[in-house]
C-alpha cells in the first residue's frame, strides 16, 4: 500500500510538471490562441472517444447531466483561450503567476455553488494574493494586458474546477472528458464559423506546429486528465493540492530554460510570484490542518 502512495505521488509529481510544459508549448505553437485551443480540443477529444470506444465505455449520461458538462466544457474552452492569448502578449512567467491566483477565486465561488459560509482566513489571504499581483502589476506595466487575461483565466479556471466537483463524483472522468472536450470544441467551432475564420490558412498546419500540437493534446491533455483522476485515488485531496501548486515553478523554470532571456523577470516579479505561491500553500496547509482535527 505504501509503495503504491509512493508510486502515485511521483506520478502525480510527473502529471504536475506536463502541465507546467503546456504553457511553453503554447508559446513554441506558432498559431493564434484561439485555433491553438480548436485543435488542442478537437484532437484530444478524439483520442479520448477511440479509447471510451474500445474499452466499451457506456456514453449514456442523463440529458441535465450532459447540459452540465457541455456548459463546463464551454468554460474550459474560455479558460485555454485566456491563458494562451495571455502567453501569446505577455510571457509565460507572468500568466503563470497570475495563474496561481486560481485557488482563491475558488474560496470565492465555493460558498456560492456548495452553500457554505465564506471564511475569513481565506478573505485575509485574497488580501496578500492582491498585493502579490499589485506588485507583479507595478514592474511589468509593459504586460498589462496579458496579467488581465491570466487573471480572468484564473478565475475561469476555477470555475471549471467547481463546476466539474459536481460531476467528477459520479461519473467516469473519461466520460466526462468526452462530452466537455466535445462541448467546446463544437462552441468554438460555431463561433469560428459565425466569424469566417475558416479558410485555406486555417487548415495548413506545419510539422512543427502538429508535432506539438499532438504533444500537447495527448500527453498534456488525454493522457494527463485521466492519469490525475486515478492517482487521486491513492493520495489525499491536500497532497494533491499541494503538489499541484508546483505547476507554476515547473512551467516558469522550464520557460526560462528553452527561452532563457526571454523568459528572464525583474527582481520585484519573482517577489510577488512568491508571495502568491507561499499564500496559496499556507491556504492548503490551514485547511488540511483544520480537517484533520475535525476527523
Amino acid at each position: 500500500m505504501q509503495e503504491g502512495k509512493i508510486k502515485s505521488y511521483l506520478h502525480l509529481h510527473l502529471i504536475v510538471f506536463i502541465w507546467g510544459f503546456t504553457a511553453v508549448l503554447g508559446k513554441l505553437i506558432s498559431l493564434k490562441a484561439l485555433d491553438l485551443v480548436w485543435y488542442r480540443m478537437l484532437f484530444a477529444f478524439l483520442i479520448i472517444f477511440v479509447f471510451v470506444l474500445i474499452r466499451k465505455i457506456p456514453l449514456r449520461l442523463p440529458l441535465r447531466i450532459l447540459i452540465g458538462l457541455m456548459i463546463s466544457g464551454i468554460v474550459i474552452a474560455c479558460h485555454w483561450f485566456t491563458f494562451y492569448q495571455a502567453i501569446k502578449v505577455s510571457s509565460i512567467s507572468i500568466t503563470l503567476a497570475c495563474l496561481s491566483t486560481g485557488a482563491f477565486f475558488a474560496s470565492l465561488l465555493e460558498p456560492l455553488f456548495y452553500n457554505r459560509k465564506i471564511i475569513w482566513y481565506e478573505v485575509l489571504f485574497g488580501l496578500f494574493v492582491i498585493i502579490g499581483l499589485s506588485i507583479i502589476f507595478n514592474v511589468e506595466k509593459q504586460y498589462k494586458l496579458g496579467i488581465c487575461l491570466a487573471l480572468i483565466s484564473a478565475f475561469l479556471s476555477a470555475l471549471f474546477s467547481v463546476i466539474n466537483g459536481k460531476y467528477a463524483k459520479n461519473y467516469n472522468p473519461n466520460i466526462i472528458a468526452v462530452y466537455e472536450l466535445g462541448g467546446g470544441f463544437f462552441f468554438l467551432s460555431v463561433y469560428l464559423l459565425f466569424n469566417g475564420n475558416y479558410n485555406v490558412s486555417f487548415f495548413k498546419l506545419s510539422l512543427y506546429d502538429l508535432f506539438w500540437l499532438f504533444l500537447l493534446s495527448s500527453i498534456c491533455t488525454a493522457y494527463a486528465f485521466s492519469a490525475s483522476v486515478k492517482v487521486m485515488r491513492y493520495l489525499s485531496p491536500y497532497t494533491v493540492m499541494l503538489t499541484i501548486n508546483l505547476e507554476p515553478i515547473y512551467g516558469i523554470f522550464l520557460a526560462y530554460i528553452v527561452f532563457q532571456d526571454k523568459e528572464k523577470m525583474s527582481p520585484e516579479f519573482y517577489i510577488g510570484a512568491l508571495l502568491i505561491l507561499l499564500t496559496v500553500i499556507t491556504n492548503g496547509l490551514i485547511k488540511n490542518r483544520k480537517k484533520t482535527t475535525s476527523s
